[in-house]
């Protein structure tokens, strides 16, 4: 069986993890320390926090910002539905907009439809791991007509001055646009380290602040962190040294923190993410897209042009003209042939919780008519030419005997 997408765990990884274990300190501590300032260094951010996951980290900096009942958060329809499940955490309200057609990211044209005085932050999703139109979207928040509609309602928004820009970046550690990496393209990014990203720790995400002056991002990390520990003014590491037991709770925070188990392991595939890891997912991109760019009926979508560079995490293949039905038949073909493939995603008005909550798949057509035909291939560092090829030719049979069945019909 090939599978879909499993994580590199080599020496280097059991090695890093049982020094950890070993070292008599494997929560949030020096490695965590480590980790942030590396993952800064690549971003080029002015400072990261890490925490257990991209959700938690999303969240944080809604409540820091304070977005609540009454505020809208602008996202697109199609996304996991960890995007909008914090903006409810919040009481807020998620406005889906529709996307583009040809690569699966929030549409800015939709975004500036969707913009009233109720909008506190626009969180466009990179799908794939390629980066949305920024320029476009960091402009429009600037724009005076849009700042003249919006209504500061916590100190954090009257810095700000305006519409705040969370780039929920889950899918795109180290894609580029205009040269300028992930994790410093808007105001504060999200990356999300779970399982099946690029780079993994198990479970895992981190906030890239890069907040505009006045704000001080060093402070605002602070801020965040203590945040992430139940509102505590001191760690756990800080709190061991001899004499600093005390502490204080400045508010009722969370416990999503970053553990030194975790750290270690992303430590060791940053090492390697631009030497080998990276390299790696590219040449698999180019041998998928070389042979399917042969076949009439492959839909592909764009990872590398002059002014984006994808982290190549997703391979969204669509099948021109299929069904939902016909794209499930095929998924059905494919895993007779012990080939793992996927679909990302199922956008937000076809999930239960959101369709009762009112929204419907027909107000986003362009999100439908993207998820019933697509399939996601499988990419990781430790699929093989040879891997890749059985990949093509299962995917290849499999959509030409359903889509010949149909047609035949």
């Amino acid at each position: 069986m090939i599978p879909f997408s499993p994580p590199r765990v080599d020496k280097k990884t059991t090695d890093a993890v049982t020094a950890v274990l070993l070292s008599g300190w494997i929560t949030s501590g020096p490695k965590t320390k480590e980790f942030e300032s590396k993952l800064a260094d690549y971003s080029g951010n002015p400072t990261t926090l890490c925490l257990n996951s991209a959700t938690a980290g999303l969240e944080l900096v809604l409540r820091w910002f304070g977005v609540g009942p009454g505020d809208e958060v602008i996202l697109p329809a199609y996304t996991y539905c960890a995007t909008a499940n914090v903006v409810m955490h919040c009481g807020a309200k998620p406005v889906l907009v529709d996307v583009n057609a040809n690569d699966f990211n929030i549409s800015v044209k939709n975004i500036e439809a969707a913009i009233t005085s109720k909008t506190k932050v626009i969180m466009p999703v990179d799908f794939a791991g390629l980066p949305c139109d920024y320029d476009e979207i960091n402009n429009l928040v600037k724009k005076s007509s849009i700042v003249s509609l919006f209504k500061a309602s916590s100190e954090e928004q009257k810095q700000l001055g305006r519409i705040l820009v969370l780039s929920d970046s889950a899918h795109s550690f180290g894609a580029q646009y205009y040269g300028t990496k992930a994790g410093t393209l808007t105001d504060v990014s999200v990356f999300s380290f779970h399982a099946v990203k690029n780079l993994t720790t198990a479970e895992g995400g981190a906030i890239a602040l890069n907040f505009p002056a006045p704000f001080d991002n060093k402070a605002i990390y602070e801020q965040l962190r203590v945040w992430s520990l139940h509102g505590q003014n001191k760690d756990a590491l800080s709190k061991t040294k001899a004499g600093a037991w005390e502490y204080d709770v400045v508010n009722a925070g969370y416990k999503c923190n970053m553990t030194d188990i975790q750290a270690a392991v992303g430590l060791v595939e940053l090492e390697r993410y631009d030497s080998e890891n990276l390299p790696r997912r590219k040449t698999i991109f180019d041998a998928y897209s070389a042979e399917l760019s042969k076949h009439s009926w492959a839909e592909l979508s764009p990872y590398l042009n002059d002014t984006k560079v994808s982290s190549f995490h997703l391979f969204p293949l669509r099948i021109k003209g299929a069904t939902l039905e016909q794209r499930n038949s095929i998924i059905e073909e494919i895993s007779k042939n012990e080939v793992a493939v996927n679909v990302h995603f199922k956008p937000l008005p076809l999930l239960t919780f959101y369709k009762n909550e009112g929204y419907k798949m027909d107000d986003y057509p362009v999100a439908y008519d993207n998820f019933k035909r697509e399939i996601s291939l499988p990419v990781y560092y430790g699929l093989s030419d040879d891997n890749v090829k059985t990949v093509l030719s299962v995917v290849i049979a499999a959509v030409e005997k359903v889509m010949g069945q149909w047609r035949d019909d």
